[in-house]
């Protein structure tokens, strides 16, 4: 490895905070669109994705709106609203693509260790959560990045799909599903990993673990002067730099605050906790192929979506059901308990005050996830799969999560379920807030941060031609050309070696 400069004998174009998937991927897109690009990484733990990316962390789902119900929200007159999901969908394909290329170009080498096959699965119970599913599966059925999309309310037919979620159900309960075979599964871990241990070996690339990010000053040319602490040495150094990324998870926000951008006052955090129950018996493990997402309880955050989810985390097979929400004033699962309290500023405490008084069934959720008991948990695990056994199961940690609020015009202050992307008039400093969903869409989103804050550069050919070699459908519309849907699904599905896409073939055909 190359020996890092010294932090204040450096003057980087490019700043990325927190080692995690967004930083990752805006590194790696920058240092292709520019390879003179001089980019430093700071991360305030000891190893690069040890927060949200990490596999414990997160759900694994590669989220392209097969299998999450709240993508697809049912409107007042009873139909689906799927805008979001086609959204959520588009800029899956477009993480695959990129996905691609890394695999194309031997920097990841081996797609399974961090990408594999999983059909996605969506599970209800009872006759209006069956009318509704059958609603959403025609509303997406028509558009064609959900092409070959199954229903069923058959419990047979059901069984043959999950026999878990079905042995020793009620035949006489009311139940659908949906079925989508082009689901995955991914380790963000190990592809954050894989990415950094390739930015690593390329010149003017330096990554700094155990160095935290302590303050900022804007300075009168629109550069940044970066107070960054050693926690190994507990001493700190400046360095300065035209253009800075926050990408730290939770601890995005406070950095943000600090910042004193005028586009970053007003928002403020909720954060949530998580926990997963991990199956330790191998034989159930087995029986269960598929990501089952449910309904979520009124008033629960979408992290804490029920899912029985078969995963692979470091090439193992495992079976895990959650998350558990709960509430914690961290806004990191390695933060501080200080957290929640040091982010409320005069700019913010009316939009928050004003989000809690709107989401009370929010708070009574999290307080009853607080204080449920394993025979809680058990029970919550048996809506998914009457048999289970609390001896077959183990409750680990998850990760945690800060749910954006914002001011809002009409109620003064609201909770934003997804992720929300600030960036100063300057294009000099941008910041990410928000969860869910987050990783799946790094690609998409960091384009836009690229379009936003590197406007003049993306707009020259060269930076235009790169793109497409990074990403071959940037500046068409995946979801409006199903054509080019199909020829990109069906090459990526190869790359990343995922099952065959047959309604690609049919629809190119």
């Amino acid at each position: 490895m190359r020996t890092k400069k010294s932090i204040k004998s450096i003057t980087p174009d490019v700043v990325l905070i927190g080692a995690g998937i967004m930083s990752a991927t805006l590194g790696i897109l920058l240092k292709k669109l520019n390879p003179a690009f001089t980019i430093s990484i700071f991360e305030r733990l000891d190893r690069v994705t040890a927060e949200s990316s990490d596999a414990w962390n997160n759900a694994g789902t590669g989220h392209s709106a097969f299998c999450e119900l709240n993508y697809t929200p049912q409107k007042e007159d009873g139909s689906v609203a799927i805008d979001k999901a086609i959204k959520i969908a588009e800029s899956f394909e477009v993480s695959k693509e990129f996905w691609s290329y890394l695999v194309e170009n031997k920097i990841a080498e081996a797609p399974e260790e961090f990408i594999r096959h999983i059909p996605h699965m969506s599970f209800v119970w009872g006759e209006d959560n069956v009318d509704y599913l059958k609603k959403r599966y025609e509303a997406l059925t028509k558009h064609h990045l959900f092409q070959g999309m199954k229903f069923s309310d058959n419990s047979t037919e059901i069984e043959s799909w999950v026999p878990l979620i079905m042995d020793g159900r009620d035949p006489n309960e009311a139940v659908a599903a949906t079925r989508m075979d082009l689901g995955t599964d991914v380790n963000f871990g190990a592809l954050t990993r894989t990415i950094f241990n390739y930015l690593e070996t390329q010149d003017g690339v330096n990554l700094y673990l155990n160095h935290e990010v302590e303050d900022f000053k804007h300075e009168s040319d629109g550069s940044w002067t970066i107070a960054v602490k050693d926690l190994s040495t507990r001493k700190s150094q400046k360095l300065r730099t035209p253009f800075v990324f926050i990408g730290a998870g939770g601890g995005s926000l406070p950095l943000l605050e600090k910042s004193g951008i005028p586009e970053g006052k007003g928002f403020g955090g909720f954060p949530v906790s998580g926990q997963w129950l991990v199956c330790n018996n191998p034989e159930i493990i087995e029986r269960h192929q598929a990501k089952v997402y449910g309904k979520a309880a009124v008033g629960s955050p979408p992290m804490s979506v029920p899912h029985l989810d078969t995963r692979v985390i470091d090439g193992k097979k495992a079976l895990l059901f959650g998350p558990y929400a709960g509430f914690s004033t961290k806004f990191l699962k390695n933060g501080s308990y200080l957290d929640l309290p040091r982010s409320i500023k005069f700019n913010n405490i009316k939009p928050m005050l004003a989000a809690g008084i709107h989401n009370i069934p929010l708070t009574k959720y999290l307080i009853d996830q607080v204080r449920q008991s394993p025979e809680d948990r058990l029970a919550a695990l048996r809506d998914y799969m009457p048999q289970a056994r609390m001896e077959d199961w183990e409750l680990e940690k998850a990760g945690q999560r800060v749910q954006v609020i914002k001011k809002d015009k009409k109620e003064g202050g609201v909770l934003e379920f997804g992720t929300e992307m600030v960036t100063a008039a300057d294009g000099s400093l941008a910041a990410l807030l928000g969860a869910s969903p987050g990783a799946s869409t790094s690609v998409s989103i960091m384009l836009e941060l690229i379009q936003r804050c590197f406007k003049d550069q993306a707009a020259t050919p060269e930076w235009k031609e790169q793109l497409q070699k990074l990403i071959p459908s940037f500046g068409n519309s995946l979801a409006k050309d199903a054509k080019l849907a199909a020829k990109t699904r069906d090459r990526t599905t190869q790359v990343l070696k995922l099952s065959a896409s047959k309604k690609a073939q049919e629809i190119l055909a």
